[in-house]
C-alpha cells in the first residue's frame, strides 16, 4: 500500500511531483493499492482522487483530513459532511479503501464505515504496457 500527500491546491506531492509523476515513479513496485492521505480535506482532495481513479491500475485508497485546520487548530469537517463526500466517491466507483487522517474521530470513522459498507468497490483498470517515466512530471510513451 503506497500513499501520497498532496500538500496544496497545486496538486503536487511533498517531493514536488504531479500525481501522475508520483504514480509513474512507484508502479514498478506493483503495490496492492495507491492512494492519497492527509494534508487536505475531502473537498480539496476530490479532484486529485478523480485523477488517481483515471490513471490507476491498482486499488485506490483515500484518507482525508477532517477538513483543513481552522484558526484554532481544530477541524471543521463533521462526520456527516465528510461522509457525504465519501458517499459520492463510492457511488462514482472511485475508491477501494477509505479512512480518515488528521482530525477524524471515532464518530467520523463509524459513519464512513456505515456509508460504504454496501457499496460496490472501484473496478481496477486493465494493466497496459505503456512506457511510464517520471521526474516531477509524468512522461508516458
Amino acid at each position: 500500500m503506497l500513499s501520497a500527500t498532496i500538500t496544496d491546491l497545486s496538486g503536487r506531492t511533498l517531493s514536488g511531483q504531479t500525481l501522475e509523476g508520483f504514480y509513474n515513479s512507484i508502479i514498478h513496485s506493483d503495490p496492492l493499492s495507491i492512494g492519497l492521505n492527509c494534508a487536505l480535506g475531502p473537498k480539496e482532495l476530490e479532484s486529485h482522487l478523480i485523477e488517481l481513479n483515471r490513471i490507476s491500475e491498482y486499488f485506490v485508497s483515500i484518507h482525508p483530513n477532517a477538513g483543513l485546520p481552522n484558526a484554532f487548530g481544530e477541524y471543521d469537517e463533521t462526520p456527516q459532511s465528510m461522509s457525504n463526500f465519501i458517499k459520492n466517491w463510492a457511488d462514482n466507483n472511485y475508491i477501494n479503501i477509505v479512512g480518515g487522517c488528521c482530525g477524524t474521530t471515532p464518530a467520523h470513522i463509524t459513519l464512513i464505515k456505515e456509508t460504504v459498507k454496501n457499496k460496490k468497490p472501484r473496478n481496477v483498470l486493465q494493466k497496459n504496457d505503456k512506457l511510464r517515466l517520471s521526474g516531477l512530471e509524468a512522461f508516458n510513451y
